[in-house]
């Protein structure tokens, strides 16, 4: 299956997500990274997050050091870790993300630097 905007849920200046499994114990996202465009630095209170990457190449940031990631690279985010994605390739970056943790919505985000102006 080719690119599908359908799949982009909820759209974001970098790319978007769809949730994929919303429940008391975990929530799953698929996660789309456009080409040379970035997360914001961020980190979340109450939960960590596990990344599984299934499409393209790109950099994870934790904390000060920086990773390359490519298809079947795993990434684990804990708790107030700060970290940030970016597609470094010319294709779509899409990774899984599974959150586990004792909160899970979207306003548990402390964002420290962002490309788009948002706090």
């Amino acid at each position: 299956m080719g690119h599908d905007e359908s799949l982009l849920g909820e759209s974001r200046p970098w790319g978007g997500y769809q949730i994929l499994y919303d429940g008391e114990d975990c929530k799953v996202k698929r996660i789309t990274v456009n080409p040379g465009q970035r997360l914001s630095l961020q980190s979340h209170k109450h939960r960590q997050e596990d990344w599984y990457v299934v499409a393209g190449q790109g950099s994870v940031q934790l904390d000060h050091s920086e990773h390359s990631v490519q298809v079947d690279s795993r990434v684990f985010i804990a708790r107030e870790q700060k970290h940030r994605v970016k597609n470094t390739g010319t294709v779509d970056l899409v990774f899984i993300e599974i959150q586990t943790g004792t909160y899970f919505g979207e306003d548990d985000i402390t964002r420290y630097e962002d490309d788009y102006g948002r706090d």
